[in-house]
């Protein structure tokens, strides 16, 4: 009944008084047999006795689950991992210290009739065991609350690890397939014909642009610095292919590069807009890399949607917007008014990255 499953709400689960009840009980027992009345010259009914220990253990844990709402209001756990115990700590032991009192003084003067000065040991007993009381309740608090995120964290870690895995797959699919091999390749083929020195060129970065692709797999984020490098490469290949029916304008300031983001995010979003629309000299399809003072990357082209659109899994995007939200608890923002579509991807910092690494 009392195991870890029990106490995932400590102090507002349904079970919580046969604690209470088990511990006044308990600490009942031990003072009969340790002879603590008889030691300390407290004169008192068994009942009395047992009533007393059971109102502090009870009123302790009820005032923990009056108390935690109200200080959620103030201070998030979820950011405030050591404070918010500790307040909480402080706080419910102030007011437990407060309620003891009232309940000893209570049962010895007005039930009893003894005199203020007969009240002073009984007082200090009880004062230390509300708040020996309260120290129990708030280590089992804080151990499951620790369990719990340790849990959340390792659901976490297998959900990206599946999502990268995911998105590995999707990034090799979209590089490696026969078609993108065989366009690539065709305008090879037409510069080993027309001009080595360009054929070299495009060997080149078509080989950087596979090497980033296979090795980005082992990095949850990248620096943006090195996602431009490998984005100019991916350009270089994209314009050899579509000439001027492409345009694509990158346009970052310095500060951000330093950031990080999602690896090879910029490469799915290129590759988005260029599956879904028209390019051609007569229409051309352009596409902008820009950050903006919002510390955020954003990938936008003009709409111009293809009479036969190609089926779309959706796993690119998705994957990007999903492993934003549990590195970072960041949201991937997308507007589309019909003209334009543009995705903003957050620029990230390490320091607030949810499993604390550094990615290079």
């Amino acid at each position: 009944m009392f195991g870890v499953d029990a106490f995932l709400y400590m102090f507002t689960h349904r079970y919580r008084y046969y604690l209470a009840l088990f511990l006044s009980v308990y600490t009942y027992l031990n003072t009969e047999f340790c002879n603590v009345y008889e030691h300390f010259g407290i004169e008192i009914s068994w009942y009395y006795a047992c009533a007393t220990i059971a109102l502090i253990t009870f009123s302790t844990l009820e005032i923990n689950r009056l108390v935690e709402p109200l200080l959620k209001k103030r201070i998030h756990p979820e950011h405030n991992t050591f404070r918010f115990p500790l307040v909480f700590f402080l706080c419910s032991g102030l007011i437990a210290s407060l309620v003891t009192t009232s309940v000893v003084l209570t049962m010895g003067m007005l039930v009893h009739n003894y005199p203020f000065s007969q009240n002073i040991t009984p007082l200090k007993l009880n004062l230390t065991y509300a708040s020996l009381v309260n120290l129990l309740y708030h280590l089992i608090n804080t151990v499951i609350y620790y369990y719990k995120s340790f849990r959340i964290k390792q659901q976490q870690a297998e959900t990206l690890k599946k999502l990268n895995s995911q998105a590995e797959l999707q990034l090799i699919k979209s590089q490696i397939n026969p078609h993108f091999l065989f366009n690539n390749l065709n305008v090879l083929s037409t510069l080993v014909m027309k001009n080595t020195e360009d054929a070299n060129k495009f060997i080149e970065v078509f080989s950087n642009v596979y090497r980033y692709v296979l090795t980005a797999k082992e990095s949850e984020l990248v620096d943006l610095s090195t996602e431009l490098e490998h984005i100019n490469e991916y350009v270089f290949l994209l314009e050899k292919r579509f000439g001027t029916g492409l345009k694509v304008n990158i346009n970052t300031n310095a500060a951000s590069e330093n950031q990080y983001l999602i690896p090879a995010a910029l490469q799915l979003l290129v590759e988005n807009a260029i599956k879904h629309n028209i390019i051609s000299k007569v229409k051309p399809l352009t596409i902008d890399i820009e950050t903006n003072t919002s510390n955020q990357i954003v990938v936008t082209n003009n709409l111009q949607r293809k009479a036969h659109q190609e089926p779309s899994s959706q796993i690119g995007l998705n994957s990007i917007i999903k492993r934003y939200r549990l590195l970072a608890k960041d949201e991937v923002l997308i507007n589309n008014d019909g003209n334009i579509f543009s995705v903003a991807l957050p620029l990230l910092q390490t320091n607030k990255i949810a499993y604390g690494h550094t990615y290079r």
